[in-house]
């Protein structure tokens, strides 16, 4: 075979130098330009618009509609409606007639008033302590294993599902002059004649509180015992090994762990008997001499005996700034133990 001369062999390409550095990359954009683009559209916003419309982000709103439309239609609106009232003054047949502060400042004035206000307070500090140290001290019983224990914590939670109507009707008639109560303290000798406890000025207010006490007493306990069945066993066998006593042990662990629930428990005291009123309407009216005479029923008296609807809806308005008041400062109180 021939052979080829050297004009005729192809002439191969130089090999590029493996040390010679590529180009820098350049960083390509895939959002809009920083000064925006109203024709383009940031992945942000497509994301958001593509979860908004997605149907699971509206399904639990669809659920709550129902009660969030009643919520709006019998406490916001009655609320912005009472707010407005406040400075008009208003019988419910003319024409509202505006009176700017006139009924705030008839407040300082009305002495009644100044007995409700009083009242609602003793009946605050009496239902504290059966609020908030009764039902902790149920909720340790209850939480031992004891025989027939189920049984006293039926009976414990019983009257919180019992109306308070009927609860109020029935108390009505142990606290007559010839009920059960007085039978029982003339019984003993403890007292001569019958007592008619709720006609006496002295003795209708502490029956109430008791008897509003003894209702939510359950409802408290079993938050309390929701609490306790949260706290680890291994505490209490912790401090048994180290010859911790009963005492030690409720004062030293329980208590300390059972503030954020006594936070909850004393705010829903105070709000309940900062507005009590059924109790008082069905057993008292106010009375004997207003010492019964709450700002809740003072809301109601003035507002449907009196038709003072303005005066009224002061009242609330005020009554409404004490609760918001009081659950900030028992807010406050526990914060820094919990």
């Amino acid at each position: 075979m021939p052979q080829q001369s050297g004009s005729d062999v192809p002439e191969l390409a130089p090999v590029a130098d493996q040390t010679t550095p590529h180009p820098p990359r350049q960083r390509i954009r895939t959002g809009p330009p920083r000064g925006g683009s109203p024709g383009v559209r940031s992945p942000r916003a497509s994301r958001w618009r593509a979860q908004t419309n997605h149907p699971a982000v509206w399904t639990p709103w669809l659920y709550m509609l129902p009660g969030l439309v009643l919520f709006a239609v019998f406490f916001v609106w009655p609320a912005v409606q009472a707010l407005q009232l406040a400075f008009y003054e208003y019988d419910g047949i003319s024409a509202p007639v505006t009176v700017g502060l006139d009924n705030f400042d008839r407040m300082l004035d009305d002495p009644r008033f100044h007995e409700a206000f009083v009242n609602s307070f003793l009946f605050l500090f009496g239902m504290m302590p059966l609020a908030v140290a009764v039902p902790l001290l149920l909720a340790v019983l209850v939480n031992q294993k004891i025989p027939g224990i189920q049984a006293f914590r039926l009976a414990i939670v019983m009257p919180v599902v019992v109306s308070m109507v009927a609860v109020a009707v029935t108390w009505k008639y142990v606290l007559d002059a010839q009920g059960v109560l007085s039978w029982l303290v003339t019984s003993l000798g403890i007292s001569d004649e019958p007592t008619a406890w709720l006609l006496s000025s002295d003795w209708a207010l502490p029956c109430l509180i008791v008897i509003e006490g003894w209702k939510s007493m359950g409802i408290y306990m079993m938050i309390y015992l929701a609490g306790l069945q949260a706290i680890p066993v291994d505490l209490y066998e912790a401090a048994q090994i180290d010859g911790a006593g009963i005492w030690h042990r409720l004062t030293k662990i329980t208590v300390p762990l059972m503030i954020p629930y006594v936070a909850v428990t004393s705010t829903m005291a105070m709000l309940d008997a900062m507005q009590v009123f059924t109790s008082v309407y069905v057993m008292t009216r106010g009375g004997p001499q207003d010492s019964t005479m709450t700002l809740g029923y003072y809301v109601w008296s003035k507002a449907f005996e009196d038709y003072e609807f303005g005066y009224a809806s002061a009242i609330a308005l005020v009554l409404w700034a004490v609760m918001i008041i009081l659950a900030v400062v028992n807010y406050q109180l526990t914060k820094e133990r919990r």
